[in-house]
């Protein structure tokens, strides 16, 4: 069901999106003129890519537990490193946007849910190498995987949660973030509980980002009503993306934008 839905809500993105052309909040054309659409070659490019590089060349299998939707690929917990970082992991170009995002906001406090393999967030950790970054895990295995690569590549400042989203909300110790990136449970329920659970924690420059927000009906669902919400002011759908702004100072706008 999922493949046929994410093939076809394709279609209707490519249908209603735009390019800087399209977009008439100088906030906005900013972010994707300077940031989306930067072509520049930063050297941390290279890190990245051999970051994924390592992790496709690792063929140790872990055991794994899901909390989430589960796989729509493995139809068994035993997982290869590999495998899970060509199929699972965030691609090289989301990786790179990523990096561009905490480079340009200049993000300080970012919290990430859903580790994986930590590809997502290895690039969020480059782009601002002084924020402090907390990444939720739910699966002590995938988690003590990630752990040693980060150890490998020397960022020492990622503090790695092992626990339930819920749980490791409900006891985190940051009072404000300046982005939160969703990436765990693609779910309609539970990324409604963990939106509304963070909203205390937003400033008037938070970004939120969920992750496939194409997933499934039921995630697009979740979508459309984090968009309504009162507190939300600017979104911006990039099909793989979808960003959320809380700034008062903008009208409430919805952005579909082509990367």
């Amino acid at each position: 069901m999922s493949k046929t839905y994410q093939i076809q809500s394709y279609f209707n993105f490519l249908k209603r999106s735009t390019n800087q052309h399209g977009v008439h909040s100088p906030f906005v054309y900013d972010l994707v003129t300077k940031c989306f659409y930067d072509k520049k070659k930063y050297p941390a490019y290279q890190d990245i890519k051999a970051y994924r590089q390592q992790l496709l060349s690792n063929t140790a299998s872990l055991k794994v537990t899901d909390l989430g939707t589960g796989s729509q690929v493995f139809k068994t917990n035993k997982r290869s490193i590999s495998k899970m970082a060509a199929v699972a992991g965030s691609s090289y170009k989301d990786a790179k946007l990523l990096y561009r995002l905490t480079q340009y906001l200049q993000c300080d406090s970012i919290l990430e849910l859903g580790t994986s393999l930590g590809i997502a967030t290895q690039a969020l950790a480059l782009g601002h190498p002084k924020a402090t970054l907390t990444t939720i895990e739910g699966c002590p295995n995938i988690s003590a995987a990630a752990k040693n690569t980060f150890k490998t590549f020397d960022l020492n400042h990622i503090d790695v949660v092992t626990n339930d989203f819920r749980d490791a909300i409900n006891r985190l110790q940051t009072n404000t973030y300046d982005l939160v990136y969703f990436d765990g449970n693609h779910q309609k329920e539970p990324t409604l509980q963990y939106f509304e659970a963070l909203l205390p924690t937003i400033t008037n420059d938070s970004l939120f980002i969920f992750d496939d927000i194409y997933w499934s009906k039921d995630m697009t669902d979740a979508w459309n009503m984090i968009k309504q919400h009162p507190k939300v002011t600017v979104t911006i759908d990039t099909y793989n993306f979808g960003f959320v702004f809380f700034r008062q100072e903008q009208a409430k706008e919805h952005f579909t934008i082509r990367l």
